[in-house]
């Protein structure tokens, strides 16, 4: 018996790597009767055969998971949002921003294509990298030198199971080429008539790289709030839960509530006015979720 972590699933095999060796694994019956999948990121036993051959005998308590990708155990997302070609779009890194949050894993935030902006557009990135570095989360912006940026998230790779999430077209794939020379993903440029690039990964592995692992798959392809409660919503916006204790009501949404201490930082612009916008939208949408059964 020995302990490894699946890197890769494809064709009903697990490749499970046990320090440097990767072992070709089948999952158990027992699983299927107990209708457990093993995922990407999974910490498992495995019964070791001989051709470097095993069988995965049981799973360990996963941290978290994701469905779509899906994968186990991450710890960090590197979410890489583009400043031009695809236009920044600050709503929809906030939703990827509460999915993260949602499953407790830590958001690096990565602003590409820099290097393409003009000076207006410049100052609005640097002062939602203000916005998002007050609320506690870390911000990385790219120059055209792509391997300064590389050196810049090789600190916050190792020790660490990353996923690399973002819309189509903001230069994913292009990162992690750039993070691991020879990998050649495929890349595909932006389709000017839909202004966004096309999905190019298909099936989930783990890479090891620069002493962590980093997923070559399209973290969150599904962006709707189908497992987060309203109640839960406050809970994703760092900001909001710093000052929940203040707010005159347990369980207060921040929305229509008297003495809500979020509100009145808004009010004072201690807490973005657009954030609070995108809390309500997404607020909004959970409430208006048609129950599933």
């Amino acid at each position: 018996m020995a302990k490894g972590r699946i890197v890769k699933a494809l064709s009903g095999f697990y490749y499970v790597q046990v320090g440097s060796d990767i072992y070709q694994c089948r999952g158990r019956g027992l699983f299927r009767k107990q209708k457990v999948t093993p995922l990407v990121g999974d910490l498992v036993e495995i019964d070791i055969q001989e051709d470097m051959e095993g069988y995965v005998k049981k799973i360990e308590g996963r941290t978290n998971e994701l469905v779509r990708p899906p994968i186990a155990n991450i710890d960090q997302a590197i979410i890489v949002t583009s400043a031009k070609e695809p236009e920044f779009n600050a709503l929809l890194l906030d939703r990827f921003l509460v999915l993260i949050e949602s499953n407790h894993i830590d958001p690096l935030i990565v602003f590409s294509k820099m290097d393409l902006v003009d000076p207006s557009t410049e100052a609005k990135i640097n002062n939602y990298k203000k916005i998002y570095e007050e609320i506690g989360y870390q911000v990385l912006l790219s120059s055209s030198k792509q391997q300064e940026l590389v050196e810049n998230i090789i600190p916050f790779i190792k020790d660490r199971t990353s996923v690399i999430a973002g819309q189509s077209g903001v230069g994913k794939s292009t990162l992690l080429n750039a993070l691991k020379p020879g990998l050649q993903l495929e890349t595909n440029e932006i389709s000017e008539s839909l202004g966004r690039g096309k999905h190019t990964t298909r099936h989930v592995e783990l890479m090891a790289m620069h002493g962590g692992y980093v997923a070559d798959t399209p973290g969150f392809s599904s962006l709707e709030f189908t497992t987060i409660e309203a109640v839960e919503l406050p809970d994703c916006f760092p900001e909001m839960v710093a000052r929940k204790d203040q707010c005159k009501f347990r369980g207060c949404l921040h929305h229509k509530e008297p003495k809500c201490a979020v509100k009145q930082a808004v009010d004072e612009n201690i807490i973005a006015l657009k954030r609070y916008e995108h809390y309500l939208q997404f607020l909004e949408e959970i409430q208006n979720r048609k129950p599933r059964y």
